[in-house]
């Protein structure tokens, strides 16, 4: 009984129509030949062709000649030649096939429709036309139901602003929506995409990039563990190991989450974020919780805001922020800055680092009110001390060798002869004071008008007035390495997320889940349509 009621609920292709019919055994066994304006019809599918064998003991029709297939108002299919299994419910369609629906249209060679999945396949090179879309891909499968093609072969998309191409994409015809997994890229005028990864919206122009995905200007690499990307504003964001880097002149900026925003050359970076700047055969490593550069090649300007910090082999530094400028070689640390430069320590209000901007050599450097060195003695235990309203330094070399102090100037120096034995230490006030340095030691110290010093026996001087009003050594918060610019929380971090990252590399990649966008595209656009129209009144 159920494999009868199974025959029974098999439909019969119908010969609807036909200007004449024919039996020819001989030629053409078990089949009824039908020509002239012939229709086909069979659950809720009709053909039309110029010529139609039908074999009714197999359900089963072949058409020739300008022969249409259409499936309600959805699918839309001609070709020279088409079969139709009415048991299987399956169509062939061979010679200039045309598939059309709503928004798209399919040409092809030859391509098989499975009605009972409600899906086209095609293995004999084909191209696709989707609004502003073209796809070239030698196979593909359309999945009717969910408006998608997908391509397991070499798939090129073609847009007006750019070509993708990839082995694995699903392409979703009313969002144009596009899905890739495995080796991509996205090339156009402005820059190459590469992604293993990875969603387009070609409508709307923007991606959201995963496994290994970069983003390639002329000159600059965009690099993180996930991007996101909008071409109409030239907008980028990055999350998770974070690298943007000037490929000619060797520039890179890293952090764990950063904005560029290409068309105003400029840059946001932040969690564990660092500059580095290479600066003739040393590297220059910026930190600060917020770092943002802007201005071209040449013309850049770097802003670091809470907690800066800067470290290269011959200087460090540390304030609340940093703002140095290319053109000017001007660097400033603002709000409690200190640097050290060898084991010479200089603070301030305000320190100004002036570079040569052709050689990208500090040249000089100027402490702004309440300007004070400090260097400790190396041979004993005391500090030699310079203090006054300013400070102005030059620099040979990276080496710091000469030193101006002016207005109100005070001094602590320690003093020693040829065999390193402490012989006296020199304390005074003057107008100015001015020093030389060598190897970084400070060899010579000056007083200069209205000079109020005295030299002490060292066994004169008691240890409580060895240092000078306001003195305060920061040597214990000295940053020796380019790891020391990291405040502890900040490394915290980025062990975290580097921990994190690496456990979801060792998953397997598996291709993106579609996005509830894509999946409620259609009902997104009626809502919106429906929002427009008047009301009724």
């Amino acid at each position: 009984m159920p494999a009868m009621l199974k025959a029974q609920e098999k439909k019969t292709v119908i010969i609807e129509n036909a200007d004449f019919t024919d039996r020819n055994q001989t030629e053409i066994p078990g089949a009824i030949v039908f020509t002239g304006h012939v229709k086909i019809v069979h659950d809720g599918v009709k053909m039309f062709c110029n010529k139609a064998y039908q074999y009714p003991d197999e359900n089963y029709v072949k058409a020739f000649g300008d022969v249409k297939i259409n499936q309600g108002d959805t699918i839309f299919m001609d070709s020279r030649y088409a079969e139709y299994n009415g048991n299987e419910n399956l169509a062939f369609a061979s010679g200039n096939v045309v598939m059309r629906s709503p928004d798209m249209r399919l040409t092809t060679d030859t391509i098989y429709f499975d009605r009972r999945k409600q899906e086209a396949y095609y293995n004999s090179y084909g191209t696709i036309v989707n609004e502003d879309n073209t796809l070239k891909s030698r196979s593909g499968r359309y999945y009717i139901n969910q408006q998608k093609y997908q391509f397991l072969t070499a798939v090129t998309l073609t847009n007006p602003e750019y070509v993708m191409k990839s082995n694995h994409l699903d392409y979703y015809t009313n969002s144009g929506h596009a899905y890739v997994f495995g080796p991509t890229t996205i090339t156009s005028d402005e820059n190459l995409i590469y992604t293993e990864k990875g969603f387009y919206d070609t409508k709307l122009n923007f991606a959201k990039l995963l496994t290994n995905s970069y983003i390639k200007y002329d000159t600059q690499l965009i690099e993180g563990d996930s991007i996101y990307y909008d071409r109409k504003r030239e907008f980028s964001s990055a999350t998770n190991n974070v690298k943007v880097t000037d490929t000619v002149n060797k520039f890179n900026v890293r952090g764990h989450y950063a904005e560029v925003y290409r068309n105003k050359d400029s840059l946001f970076i932040t969690k564990h974020a660092v500059a580095v700047t290479l600066v003739e055969t040393d590297s220059l490593y910026t930190h600060a919780k917020r770092i943002v550069i802007t201005g071209k090649e040449g013309e850049r300007v770097i802003r670091g805001y809470n907690n800066a910090r800067f470290y290269k082999t011959d200087m460090s530094g540390k304030c609340d922020s940093i703002h140095s400028e290319e053109v000017t070689g001007l660097t400033q640390l603002i709000g409690k800055p200190v640097v050290w430069n060898g084991v010479n320590q200089m603070t301030g209000e305000v320190i100004h680092l002036i570079s040569n901007p052709e050689t990208e050599q500090i040249d000089s450097l100027k402490v702004l009110n309440k300007a004070f060195i400090i260097q400790k003695d190396t041979l004993g235990t005391g500090y030699n001390q310079v203090k006054g309203q300013n400070l102005y330094g030059k620099f040979k070399d990276n080496e710091l060798y000469e030193v101006d102090m002016v207005k109100n100037t005070e001094k602590i120096y320690y003093m020693y002869n040829d065999e390193d034995e402490l012989i006296g230490i020199d304390k005074g006030v003057s107008s100015q004071i001015k020093m030389k340095l060598r190897d970084n030691q400070i060899v010579s110290v000056r007083s200069i008008n209205k000079i109020e010093s005295k030299s002490y026996p060292p066994d004169e001087l008691p240890q409580n007035v060895r240092k000078l009003r306001n003195f305060v050594w920061r040597g214990d918060e000295r940053i020796k390495t380019k790891e020391d610019i990291f405040p502890p929380e900040e490394k915290e971090l980025h062990e975290k997320i580097l921990k994190q990252s690496k456990k979801q590399k060792q998953k397997e990649d598996k291709p993106m889940e579609v996005l509830p966008e894509t999946l409620n595209y259609d009902k997104e656009q009626s809502e919106k349509n429906s929002d427009k129209k008047p009301e009724n009144k």
